[in-house]
């Protein structure tokens, strides 16, 4: 990766926001260690029933039958926190009972559970964040380094350090939050770099598809993430009709077909079928758009995230920018349309919703814009006053 050398004042301003960055890293580390992993949230429970099926019975923990808890590992956490019916499996939270196999299963897909069963029983969750953590500062700083312009570095660095804060809030209000922002930086860098690249676009079109394939294995509206690109390539083909193009848009869908292999395999195990959801009750009711939903969602961090999304993709719209930039806004536009369309017709709201989209979205516009060359965005009325 080429990165130009920076003049002496801006490579000193880079450095100073790398330096903020690491101390709001190491504050959030801090936090961070001083976690507990029993804090009485059926979720959290959930999940580490999930890793230490895994830790079991290896690949075989995608088999998430109640009848499987013959080690009352599930009853005894839910004991520990005054569960009621911690002894009753029909009672068991997070679990549903499947139609076409008649079988109480965990509802989540498998992904989350992974990660954390890459850890040691017992010491799980603080280890998952603080590499989740580290990973985002790293993000972060790259951004930062990559910006050829002041502006540019103003920008990455402020959102440098609105990115790592986040990863405590609302980032801690579910597991499979941490590893999900990572994915969201790491797809952000390969989107930007996509549509930035004029050589190698069928393999990135396949990096990127596969890790918004891998995402969904976190939580199962990350398949929404995926919309966006569709949309865009979808476009792109009726209107230019090339080869390279339905190259890109087949690599794309495959590789996300791919990464999302492991939660179709979990549902054909626990649900009967690949396409069947092993989420049940208000999870699954018809789409209903309500006003008292919409109202919580304006009132939360995340409607300030989607603003700022929203505002810096219309405002690179708007303009007469690169057009890698401009298809990376049209990818971000396709995204916040469907997300939204989605998240505020679905009758739950949670504080962490929206933020998967709004933070691929927000990442995505970041590289896209440090990517571009210098006087990629300019105002349409100052081009055709040059032209003139």
């Amino acid at each position: 990766m080429n990165i130009e050398p920076a003049p002496p004042t801006m490579r000193t301003w880079k450095v100073a926001s790398a330096f903020v960055c690491l101390v709001i890293l190491l504050s959030n580390i801090w936090t961070i260690s001083r976690w507990n992993e029993s804090r009485g949230v059926y979720d959290d429970i959930c999940y580490l029933r999930q890793a230490h099926l895994f830790q079991r019975f290896g690949l075989g923990g995608l088999d998430t039958n109640i009848v499987r808890d013959d080690d009352h590992y599930l009853a005894s956490k839910l004991k520990a926190i005054g569960y009621a019916a911690w002894s009753d499996p029909a009672m068991a939270p997070c679990h549903s009972v499947m139609p076409a196999t008649q079988r109480r299963v965990m509802q989540y897909p498998p992904g989350t559970g992974f990660v954390l069963a890459l850890f040691p029983a017992g010491f799980q969750v603080i280890p998952l964040y603080v590499l989740a953590n580290v990973i985002v500062f790293g993000f972060a700083v790259l951004g930062i380094f990559q910006a050829r312009r002041g502006s540019a570095v103003l920008l990455a660095a402020c959102f440098g350090f609105l990115a790592i804060y986040l990863m405590i809030n609302p980032t801690k209000a579910s597991y499979s939050m941490a590893p999900t922002m990572v994915l969201c930086a790491v797809a952000g860098f390969f989107t930007a770099k996509l549509f930035a690249a004029e050589r190698h676009r069928i393999i990135l079109s396949a990096l990127t598809g596969l890790l918004i394939g891998v995402a969904v294995n976190f939580r199962l509206p990350n398949l929404f993430l995926a919309s966006g690109y569709g949309l865009l390539f979808a476009g792109w083909f009726l209107l230019e009709r090339k080869r390279e193009t339905f190259l890109q848009a087949s690599a794309f869908g495959a590789a996300c077909l791919l990464g999302m292999a492991p939660t179709l395999l979990a549902n054909a195990i626990n649900a009967g079928s690949p396409l069947a959801t092993t989420y049940a009750g208000v999870d699954v009711t018809p789409p209903e758009f309500s006003f008292g939903v919409i109202r919580q969602y304006v009132m939360d961090m995340q409607f300030v995230l989607l603003v700022l999304a929203t505002g810096w993709t219309a405002f690179i719209l708007r303009l007469r920018s690169e057009t890698g930039l401009r298809r990376t806004a049209l990818v971000v536009a396709g995204n916040l349309l469907v997300n939204l369309a989605f998240f505020l017709s679905h009758p739950l709201f949670e504080p962490y919703y929206t933020v998967p989209v709004a933070m691929l979205s927000l990442w995505s516009l970041l590289f896209g814009s440090v990517m571009a060359p210098a006087g990629a965005i300019v105002e349409t009325g100052t081009m055709d006053r040059k032209a003139a």
